[in-house]
């Protein structure tokens, strides 16, 4: 259970099972929000409820209250438990049903279609082996639909799943009386294509294609939607796999391996180099350089000492550490970034899918017209066998065939497109603001930026060469796995020997013997020590290095300084141009960075960005991005690092790039493959143009389905034109979304 004691209520997180769509979420969290002096969220992406509820509550009435709004749920085990295994099974298996059971209709479908639309294969009783085929689609391939259906009749609700049940039941049940009670059943029977208008008794047709299609249809709709929602809980996963598994405690002056769930609050344990750290505390003994980009994004280790504090999945790239214990579990950053991110996607799940608003007004209009045509015709007189066709044919009519393929179609069509384009769009939410977006916050390192540390420049004192210096340094800065060091050792020529007698002094820089000179590579109070003081023309390139926010390191020997070496994230060679092309798409450009302001400003200089929002911590980046969307403005966030997570989770658009880390394009809305920032254009594009084309499937979807109703209630559907137009707007919403296969670049700007 996941807990977390405070003076008067405890924390409860349950796994809800069962929810179809956001009224679900917000039903279940109605009915849990009933209870005394409960406070509950649920989650439809991550099918998570947090519930706030007084101390000592069991969480079996917790249980019992989900349970009595018509779903399951239970407490999930808690990370790093022993159960891990379980809750994975559960987060595979409901997508892996509902393949199985888009795949079973589907193959059962295809023949009923084909049957009713092909003449040349109506061959004697070919209604029967229809019935035959179609039965099982309609009854278990579309349970899902009619379970919901239930449930929401009971709340008195209706959803896009009401529309279906009640539409592919219609046509199912009309066409067994048809077959058994009317005259479709006959020897020879077939549909022809007669297309009068006219008043009929429909006993003689069957509509087994409807019913098993529409199933079919919105259950490939269903498991696409389905597959893009679990990848929500996958960057929780991811950020939960950043942390160490292990801890070696300091305990009598004796270290012991335990697992991190045995840490307490006060414990000592050490970190040696290379490893993460176990969580959040605070250095009591030793000094090192610890590499923080988890929360800062910055490849530049920070140095560490004893007093300072050190956050948990940090890696120690120094000396070794002895840290106490100050935060644990659901305490440490880790965990806070990881709500973060989860509350982030909370309230994007609370937006309902267009289809459920509008099948909320549209299901009753349906109801109330069917009763209404049945009551009429009876009323004036009609054989009951024609009032039942008139209302039967509303409901069948009304039934959403095209509106199952809206979605599904342009949104495969469009991703497959991306993806050709390096381009990957998780699902129709990541979508629902394209339109709208005006700001595009960029993350600065490894988005703006290479992320990689590289040589940018080189002074030297009088009657020295950059090559002399540089190759000296690389080979003394070579014994080191420092990124500065590794920036130095890439730019440099033919290392000049071997080193001996070599130093890493944490914090300061590193000394050693190179071909028999005394060398020192670090910061200038190292070289102090040495007895070389920087010279006025170094000290001021150093002093103008730190000034643009790079990394200065000087370099002596021989009782002199003989150079400074300027080291810095490099940036990307497209960005500056894509900062143009996102300003011709009229959004407003801001760098939002936890790297310092003169760096930050220094690089926004070079690509054209006006604004930064510079050393904020991954909270504070959630904060930014939540006061410009309360400025009204919609907002794309583009990053790559653990530390954006919940800023791209936060943000109406996140935009991820796929040379990042898990965490971030898990929290992601669309993925670029290349991280190449100019393709952030392209997305944007892409994902407006797919928006675009969903928005216009749904609307001709519904525009047939209202044009069509007035004949059906007028008793004037011949079965042959509802099939006609039905199978044309299907073929005009798959036509409309192929068209996105001739989206292209958009070249210079």
């Amino acid at each position: 259970m996941a807990t977390e004691a405070r003076s008067s209520e405890t924390a409860v997180d349950l796994a809800i099972e069962g929810m179809t769509c956001a009224s679900c979420a917000n039903r279940i969290e109605r009915k849990l929000n009933k209870l005394d002096g409960v406070t509950a969220t649920v989650n439809f992406a991550t099918e998570k409820a947090h519930v706030l509820a007084p101390a000592g509550t069991d969480a079996a009435v917790l249980i019992d209250t989900v349970e009595q709004a018509g779903y399951a749920a239970h407490v999930p085990a808690p990370p790093g438990g022993g159960a891990e295994d379980e809750p994975a099974g559960r987060t595979h298996e409901p997508t892996d049903a509902l393949r199985r059971r888009l795949l079973i209709s589907a193959a059962l479908t295809v023949p009923v279609i084909a049957m009713a639309m092909i003449p040349a294969l109506q061959f004697d009783y070919w209604q029967w082996l229809s019935l035959t085929l179609a039965s099982p689609v309609v009854v278990w391939g579309a349970l899902p639909f009619h379970r919901a259906a239930w449930a929401n009749l009971k709340h008195g609700t209706a959803t896009m799943d009401t529309l279906v049940s009640i539409g592919v039941l219609a046509a199912f049940g009309w066409s067994v009386y048809a077959l058994f009670w009317g005259a479709a059943g006959v020897t020879g029977m077939t549909h022809p294509f007669t297309f009068t208008i006219e008043r009929m008794d429909g006993t003689a047709n069957i509509y087994l294609e409807a019913a098993a299609g529409v199933t079919t249809f919105i259950l490939a709709g269903r498991y696409f939607e389905a597959r893009s929602k679990r990848q929500a809980g996958a960057a929780l996963r991811a950020l939960l796999e950043l942390g160490a598994k292990d801890a070696t405690v300091l305990r009598d002056g004796v270290e012991t391996l335990v697992p991190i769930g045995a840490l307490a609050v006060g414990d000592e344990f050490v970190v040696r180099p290379g490893e993460k750290v176990a969580t959040d505390g605070v250095v009591v003994a030793g000094r090192s350089a610890v590499d923080a980009s988890m929360l800062t994004g910055e490849a530049t280790p920070v140095e560490v000492r004893a007093g300072d504090p050190v956050t948990g999945a940090t890696v120690n790239a120094g000396g070794r550490l002895v840290v106490r214990a100050t935060r644990v579990g659901a305490d440490t950053q880790l965990a806070q970034m990881g709500r973060l991110v989860e509350d982030a996607q909370a309230g994007k799940a609370k937006a309902q899918r267009l289809a459920d608003r509008i099948s909320g007004v549209f299901v009753p209009i349906v109801l109330a017209i069917a009763v209404g045509s049945l009551g009429f015709w009876l009323g004036t007189g009609q054989p009951a066998s024609m009032a039942l066709t008139a209302a039967v044919s509303v409901l069948i009519i009304a039934c959403p065939c095209a509106l199952g393929l809206a979605t599904p179609t342009a949104l495969l069509v469009g991703t497959g497109r991306g993806a050709q384009l390096g381009i990957l769009i998780k699902g129709p939410e990541a979508l629902e603001h394209t339109r709208a977006v005006d700001t595009v916050v960029l993350d600065k390192t490894g988005t703006v930026t290479t992320g990689v540390m590289t040589l940018q420049a080189v002074h030297v004192s009088p009657g020295e060469t950059d090559d002399d210096v540089l190759a000296v340094a690389a080979a003394l800065e070579a014994a080191s796995e420092h990124p500065i060091a590794r920036a130095v050792v890439g730019a440099a020529p033919a290392p000049v020997g071997a080193v001996d007698d070599f130093v890493a002094v944490p914090g300061l820089g590193v000394r050693g013997v190179v071909g028999g000179r005394a060398v020192t590579v670090g910061r200038p109070s190292l070289l102090d020590e040495a007895a070389m003081p920087l010279p006025d023309d170094l000290r001021a390139a150093f002093d103008e290095a730190q000034l643009r926010g790079q990394t200065p390191i000087a370099v002596g020997w021989d009782g002199a300084a003989r150079g400074v070496l300027v080291v810095s994230d490099e940036v990307k060679a497209t960005s500056r141009e894509a900062i143009a092309r996102l300003r011709g798409l009229g959004l407003r450009p801001i760098m939002l960075t936890g790297d310092n302001e003169p760096a930050a400003r220094f690089v926004a200089a070079q690509v054209g960005v006006d604004e930064v929002i510079a050393d904020v911590l991954p909270a504070q980046k959630v904060d930014a991005v939540r006061r410009l969307q309360a400025q009204g403005r919609a907002v794309a966030m583009v990053g790559d690092g653990v530390n954006d997570a919940a800023a791209l989770a936060t943000a109406d658009l996140g935009i991820a790039m796929g040379t990042g880390t898990d965490a971030a394009i898990e929290a992601a809305d669309l993925t670029l493959v290349s991280g190449d920032l100019s393709t952030v254009v392209d997305a944007i594009r892409l994902s407006r143009r797919t928006l675009s084309t969903i928005k216009a499937n749904l609307f001709w979807a519904f525009a047939y389905n209202v044009a069509a109703l007035p004949l059906a209630a007028a008793g004037l559907l011949n079965p042959m034109l509802a099939g006609a137009a039905m199978a044309l707007s299907s073929v005009f919403v798959v036509s409309n979304s192929l068209r996105l296969r001739s989206f292209r670049p958009q070249k210079g700007y």
